[in-house]
């Protein structure tokens, strides 16, 4: 077994998988990597299944240090990762020896950073998942929800392992993020239809593993009052104000406001690397066109 003491650490720094599925009819959320496709990246680095646990940290703040000779991956964010006193970039699977330090400072590009570990990192399983929601006290290191803690210690019991390099940054480029438009898309005014997918927005500091507010032009629905229904990943809900909300991993898991629709599983990753004040733009994309892209993806771990 390889272990890691965990040095320094913030609320923001957990433990997950690709989330808990199958029990939102029980009010319980799925939770799960936000960025998806760098937890995806992370693990196909090192040869695992491309579920496994893996580290999710946000803007840094986080150091480990190696109690014995640990194959490690990094992706997604470049959050200023250091090996003792050498740089490392996201990208990439790495050697710590015994002793080496691991320690990510602040953001540079991006805002999560994804590691990953032979086998994924050691958990028990809750309700099929190893993701942390603090806020259910489901998952993570110890089962219930707590996010990673100095003095606390990363095993992994995986043998082996890929030594792989991605060809590519795995950070995409900022696009625009596509939505799959909703049921209540007509009972926008024409005019912040208008306005929704031909201006920007502004990521708001009020953004968390429940949900990113977007900042601009005022939404105004001119429809009925709803009734409470089921809330799926990516919803855009509009509130009184206007102002939308993307939902994301740790949302409620229903809700009864208005909505102009869902973001892309694509397109939520790229949201999830987003920081306060970054400006996105929405445009609307058929399903079929969603699901094309989707699979696309997928498709390159498995092709030859």
């Amino acid at each position: 077994m390889s272990r890691l003491l965990i040095e320094a650490s913030t609320p923001l720094c957990l433990l997950q998988d690709a989330g808990r599925f199958g029990v939102r009819h029980l009010g319980v959320t799925q939770g799960g990597a936000l960025d998806w496709v760098s937890m995806t990246w992370a693990n196909w680095l090192l040869g695992n299944a491309l579920d496994k646990p893996v580290v999710e940290i946000t803007l840094g703040g986080f150091t480990v240090q190696a109690e014995a000779y640990c194959l490690l991956a990094l992706a997604g964010a470049d959050l200023g990762a250091y090996i003792d006193e050498r740089a490392i970039s996201p990208g990439r699977s790495f050697i710590l020896q015994k002793g080496q330090r691991l320690r990510f400072t602040q953001p540079f590009n991006g805002a999560r950073a994804y590691l990953a570990a032979p086998g994924g990192f050691d958990a028990p399983a809750v309700l099929g998942s190893r993701s942390t929601v603090v806020r259910e006290a489901l998952g993570g290191v110890d089962g219930f929800g707590t996010a990673l803690a100095v003095g606390g210690r990363l095993t992994y019991s995986g043998a082996g392992g890929a030594m792989n390099v991605l060809s590519a940054p795995d950070l995409p480029a900022k696009a625009p993020l596509e939505v799959i438009v909703g049921a209540q898309i007509g009972q926008f005014s024409g005019q912040s239809l208008f306005d929704a997918f031909n201006t920007e927005w502004a990521l708001d500091s009020r953004a968390d593993r429940m949900g990113m507010r977007l900042l601009g032009t005022p939404l105004q629905y001119q429809g009925p009052s709803l009734i409470s229904e089921g809330i799926p990943l990516g919803a855009i809900q509009v509130p009184p104000d206007g102002q939308p909300i993307v939902l994301l991993n740790d949302r409620q898991t229903i809700g009864g406001y208005p909505r102009l629709g869902a973001l892309t599983p694509l397109a939520l990753a790229r949201l999830a690397q987003c920081l306060p004040g970054d400006k996105v733009r929405l445009v609307p994309v058929v399903q079929e066109t969603a699901h094309r892209q989707h699979v696309e993806f997928l498709q390159r771990f498995t092709a030859g």
